[in-house]
């Protein structure tokens, strides 16, 4: 009945951490938490292992904030510290776990650490979670635990993960800004088409004289907003929404939309960089673990965040694994500059490729750095310019008129 009561829909059991107290084989007082799927079970496992349960609890946690990337990030870098100091892993969990302030991540933490207290392997664990631990992430775990050099590949990770993270934010700074300036112009040129134009239409009708033609313009633009304000609106909004959805969905709008990106003025060279340092970036820290070059671009390709480079990540492992070497494989990809292929045939023939690719991924995340700081600066005065044609012209038609009234008097 018990089990019944907790199956999930599939039929599996459901299960949840419970909070244990008893007595082992000594008569010493023990605590600890375990997951599993009812009371009845943590007894049965606890007895096995010679301890007497006085006390068993489920663990209810409150629901909290959505666990983000930098959430996972700042995960690693703890974990990846207190393992170096020589913390126990179990405990190091129970540290970071108990100590964080969002109950999601909590929660996270605490079922992993369940899991591992039973046996399972850390990179196991985290495979149990896809939608916060991806697979490069669980690679390098495992590779890390195969080779038995875990805190090493945990800091390594930690690194790789708030470089991506930096890169990501500073990508996202660069395009947001001009986006929310363009919202808001258009937010306020709707006001004034919808409030102000028709007040001045009214007074304009008294006048008895022929309105100049950027007036009759603006006032014919107006009167469409005024009777199709429901259907602009809300045509925009669903326009945007469906678009993000069938981005998000379609694998042929995502490829059509990143061809598209990387050949945006300006814009499309900043993420054309970021791509390749994260490019670089990836496939030198999977490289520097031990992985074997052609599984290694297995997870290169999804971690570029460009279906283009997807594509040419598919391409070159293929080539690679025919015998193919990388630098030749990345020249007939026909998508890396030619400092990239050179760089990375110097690390081929002397036999340091990872520290060649985290060079090239350094000198590419630098270039990211002066490309935001250059388009912020030179985006300023372009957007004040937009602002200053689109709302000063509205304004200047609206006031022509009123220019003539006195030729009118």
């Amino acid at each position: 009945m018990a089990h019944a009561a907790n199956r999930s829909r599939d039929g599996q059991i459901k299960e949840s951490v419970f909070a244990w107290e008893g007595k082992d084989k000594t008569g010493k007082t023990v605590r600890g938490e375990l997951r599993a799927g009812g009371e009845a079970v943590v007894n049965v496992t606890l007895r096995r292992q010679g301890i007497m349960v006085t006390k068993v609890k489920k663990k209810v946690y409150r629901s909290g904030k959505k666990v983000t990337e930098k959430d996972i990030t700042l995960f690693t870098r703890q974990l990846a510290t207190m393992m170096k100091a020589g913390v126990p892993l179990l405990q190091a969990f129970d540290i970071v776990g108990k100590g964080h302030s969002n109950p999601s991540v909590s929660k996270l933490i605490m079922d992993l650490r369940a899991d591992i207290e039973t046996g399972t392997s850390l990179n196991q664990a985290f495979r149990k979670f896809p939608l916060y631990f991806d697979p490069l992430f669980c690679n390098l775990v495992g590779a890390g635990e195969q080779a038995g050099i875990l805190e090493d590949l945990l800091t390594r990770l930690a690194v790789y993960k708030e470089k991506t993270l930096a890169m990501k934010a500073k990508i996202k700074s660069a395009l947001t800004y001009p986006i929310a300036i363009l919202a808001v112009a258009f937010i306020v040129t709707a006001v004034i088409m919808i409030w102000v134009v028709p007040a001045f239409k009214e007074v304009f009708t008294s006048f008895g004289a022929d309105l100049p033609a950027p007036t009759l313009l603006v006032m014919a633009m107006s009167e469409f907003f005024v009777n199709w304000w429901y259907l602009i609106f809300g045509g925009l909004f669903a326009a945007i929404y469906f678009f993000f959805q069938a981005w998000r969905r379609s694998l042929n709008m995502q490829r059509t939309m990143d061809r598209l990106l990387l050949k945006l003025p300006v814009f499309g060279e900043v993420i054309r960089k970021a791509t390749i340092a994260r490019w670089t970036r990836t496939l030198a820290t999977m490289f520097a673990a031990g992985v074997p070059l052609v599984e290694a671009l297995d997870s290169v390709g999804g971690a570029s965040g460009n279906a283009v480079y997807l594509d040419a990540t598919r391409r070159i492992q293929t080539e690679v694994s025919t015998g193919t070497s990388l630098t030749v494989a990345m020249q007939n990809a026909e998508v890396f500059p030619n400092m990239v292929t050179q760089m990375v045939a110097i690390g081929e023939e002397s036999g340091a490729l990872d520290g060649m690719l985290g060079k090239v991924a350094d000198f590419y995340e630098e270039e990211v750095d002066e490309a935001v700081a250059s388009l912020s600066s030179l985006m300023e005065p372009a957007i004040m310019v937009i602002l200053g044609v689109l709302i000063g012209g509205l304004v200047v038609a609206m006031y022509l008129p009123i220019f003539k009234l006195g030729s009118v008097v």
